[in-house]
């Protein structure tokens, strides 16, 4: 069975939005997040708000990872799996790409950035 499912992707994308509308968001690496912000023309403490919108739109068609998810080598979520996503986004103007796990009812954001293509081919 190729993973993940849509169903899957519709339950990962549910607990993506449950956890930060309750402001359960954690930053991998908070540096180059601000960084992506700064380019995407947002201030970051509006992250809730920003990441609140542009997933209200999001479905499994929007699933730019691989198949199965890839694991994450990063101390912080070591092999959790990633949910990759590029959504066309009215706010910005542009294709954005986020990337993130879903750890004990949290999300990890991995990449919050302008579309880069070359970085997510299936």
């Amino acid at each position: 069975m190729k993973r993940p499912t849509y169903k899957e992707l519709n339950k990962k994308i549910a607990q993506a939005r449950e956890a930060i509308s309750k402001g359960r968001i954690d930053l991998l690496e908070p540096h180059v997040i601000v960084l992506d912000a700064l380019e995407l023309g947002y201030e970051v403490d509006k992250i809730k708000t920003v990441l609140s919108e542009l997933l209200t739109g999001v479905t499994p068609r929007h699933y730019v990872g691989t198949y199965p998810p890839q694991k994450s080598y990063e101390e912080d979520i070591l092999n959790y799996e990633l949910f990759a996503f590029k959504i066309e986004s009215k706010r910005f103007g542009c294709d954005v790409y986020v990337k993130y796990v879903l750890k004990d009812d949290n999300v990890w954001l991995v990449s919050f950035h302008q579309d880069r293509d070359k970085e997510h081919k299936k």
